[in-house]
């Protein structure tokens, strides 16, 4: 298995996560777009936030990963991509309840699918990062 996504150096990954942000941020507006033009402006906002809510915390995790460290070795590498994961969650729980406490009205099922599918975006990129690598062997 290659571990090279690992490695700051063996490729650049700061471009790939870039692209994986931007691809978020681009599925949760399109989406909030449609749900905003089929079911309303709360299904339409509601999505907006349940794409925020997915993108901002996975910003964070990428910035801990990006950002150098005293230890460049792959121990910090390690450890800023632990710190990294637990401040994503941490985020996400946060976001999730501060959306729950201080919007109304709320759609909660688009929150929801709009959170699911920008999730989505990062897992469909790994798998096509996979399928490339093994076509490239």
């Amino acid at each position: 298995m290659d571990v090279a996504f690992l490695v700051p150096e063996a490729c650049d990954i700061k471009s790939v996560m870039l692209k994986m942000l931007v691809a978020q941020i681009g599925v949760g507006v399109v989406l909030a777009v449609v749900l905003w033009r089929i079911y309303g402006g709360v299904a339409g906002y509601s999505a907006l936030l349940g794409s925020l809510v997915c993108v901002i915390p996975n910003a964070f995790l990428a910035l801990r990963l990006v950002v150098p460290r005293r230890d460049p070795g792959p121990e910090g590498l390690i450890r800023a991509a632990y710190i990294g994961e637990l401040g994503k969650l941490a985020l996400t729980v946060l976001f999730f309840g501060l959306v729950f406490t201080l919007v109304r009205p709320l759609s909660a099922a688009a929150l929801f699918a709009a959170f699911i599918a920008t999730q989505l975006v990062t897992l469909s990129g790994l798998l096509m990062g996979r399928e490339q690598e093994l076509r490239d062997e």
